[in-house]
C-alpha cells in the first residue's frame, strides 16, 4: 500500500468522526497511481454522503490534470 493511500485512509477517519472540513496536503505528491485515484474516489463519495468539504492543498499541475481528466476536480476544493 502506498504512503498516499495511508494518509487518505487517515482522511477517511476524519470524515467518519464528523469533521466538517478535511484538508489533504499534496505538496509532496508528484504523481498519482490507480490506487490513489481509487482511494480519492472513495473518500469523495464518503465525504459527499456526510456533507464534508474536502480541500486539497498544494496540488501540482500534473496531478491536477489527472483529477481533471477523470472528472474528479468538482468533488474537491483546491488551495495553493
Amino acid at each position: 500500500m502506498t504512503t498516499a493511500v495511508v494518509w487518505i485512509q487517515e482522511a477517511v477517519e476524519k470524515v467518519n468522526r464528523g469533521e466538517s472540513e478535511v484538508v489533504l496536503d499534496f505538496s509532496s505528491v508528484l504523481r498519482v497511481d490507480a490506487d490513489v485515484v481509487g482511494a480519492m474516489e472513495e473518500l469523495a463519495g464518503l465525504a459527499d454522503g456526510k456533507s464534508v468539504k474536502l480541500v486539497l492543498r498544494a496540488v501540482n499541475t500534473d496531478v491536477y490534470r489527472v483529477f481533471k481528466q477523470l472528472k474528479l476536480t468538482q468533488r474537491f476544493a483546491f488551495v495553493t
